[in-house]
């Protein structure tokens, strides 16, 4: 029947993101307030591979550890670690699986790699003011210890998903 290959495939994809996130999670690099993950590297590497259907297994990731599976870093649940210092960063998934999910469709690489980075500022962003607001932090302390300690690590996370995501979707 009609669409039932692309409701499988959309399926499938969601369980496997949604795994590699928890794994991504687990994956850390200690830091104070924020640990250093791949998660970010599966949810943008998520919008190249689901296109505009990325935004689901983010969406399912972040509900079902606020309902308390423990999918989050170091295996953490609970709408207190979304609460948290962490919670901004998740929020900004959802708007780099879209950035992601609508951009790398481009017929131009400038595009299409540029979109991996703008992604990963989002996610930056959106922590950094979550961290702002979540803690006693003023704003430049929070966009010190909140974006500029990551920008190496999501530069090499965005160059990576993208070299992935140009081999990958040819076979996928």
């Amino acid at each position: 029947m009609y669409g039932d290959e692309e409701r499988t495939r959309t399926i499938t994809y969601t369980g496997i993101f949604i795994a590699l996130f928890a794994v991504g999670g687990y994956i850390t690099i200690p830091m104070i307030p924020v640990p250093f993950t791949l998660q970010t590297l599966f949810v943008i590497l998520s919008g190249a591979v689901m296109r505009k259907k990325a935004v689901i297994p983010v969406l399912l990731y972040i509900i079902l550890g606020t309902l308390g599976l423990p999918v989050f870093h170091q295996f953490t649940a609970g709408p207190g670690v979304l609460l948290g210092p962490t919670g901004g960063y998740m929020i900004g998934f959802i708007f780099a699986a879209l950035i992601v999910g609508y951009l790398y469709g481009s017929p131009n690489r400038f595009v299409r790699a540029g979109c991996f980075f703008a992604a990963s500022f989002v996610i930056l962003l959106a922590g950094v003011l979550w961290l702002f607001i979540s803690t006693p932090m003023g704003l430049t302390e929070s966009f010190l210890l909140g974006m500029v300690l990551f920008i190496p690590g999501d530069c090499v996370k965005s160059a990576a998903a993208f070299l992935i995501a140009e081999r990958i979707n040819d076979r996928i």
